[in-house]
């Protein structure tokens, strides 16, 4: 598919702003998915479709939130294969049952960080269901 040939732009027409000017047309501009400048005011000036990036700020604590979780997630499923790749190394019963000990205050740990984690959850499902 070959695509028409852009039409050659040979006249320049200069504009001057303040500086207050320039940066509400920069904030507008870089708010769309317009790559360049020219592009923006063309497609506003002839009143084409201008298609604007929108960001939805009120997400920016749930993200945040959900970041933190998979972060504690991961933590725990390097903690669990830590402990998994110990069991395979452990030759001895002594060092088995010291293994069964520590790995009691693990499971209590990991517990915990789970509660934390529905707890964190109930929190973002309340405020993304408001």
């Amino acid at each position: 598919m070959q695509l028409a040939p852009t039409p050659n732009r040979s006249r320049i027409v200069g504009l001057r702003f303040t500086p207050q000017e320039y940066a509400v047309i920069e904030r507008k501009w870089k708010a769309t998915t317009c790559r360049k400048l020219s592009e923006y005011l063309r497609k506003f000036l002839f009143n084409k479709t201008v298609t604007t990036n929108y960001r939805n700020e009120s997400l920016d604590e749930v993200m945040h939130e959900i970041i933190k979780l998979k972060n504690k997630l991961h933590a725990i499923g390097n903690n669990f294969n830590q402990k998994v790749k110990k069991l395979h190394t452990l030759n001895q019963i002594p060092e088995f049952k010291s293994w069964i000990i520590a790995s009691e205050l693990d499971r209590k740990i990991l517990f915990n960080k789970m509660d934390e984690i529905k707890k964190s959850i109930q929190k973002i499902s309340e405020k993304w269901l408001q």
